[in-house]
């Protein structure tokens, strides 16, 4: 799958902003985020069944047929060449 990496790098840091939480240390105000995606979105992604549930012990979630074609085509808007 071609897709321009730059644009995808992007969008991941634009995720770890939307994750973003400041923490002071010493004097310095620094920024965090966590790794995954934000549990907000996934439960909504949930909410509109594009995704399985994803308060489960499991790592990942399964897309739904639905989820499936939404996803490639925001891949392909957001990142082909």
């Amino acid at each position: 799958m071609d897709h321009d990496e730059d644009k995808v790098d992007e969008a991941v840091l634009a995720l770890l902003w939307a994750n973003a939480f400041a923490e002071k240390i010493g004097d310095m105000k620094v920024w965090r985020a966590w790794k995954g995606m934000p549990w907000e979105a996934t439960d909504r992604l949930y909410e509109k069944d594009l995704i399985s549930d994803p308060k489960s012990k499991a790592k990942s979630v399964m897309l739904t047929e639905e989820g499936r074609r939404a996803a490639e085509e925001a891949y392909e808007r957001l990142f082909a060449p």
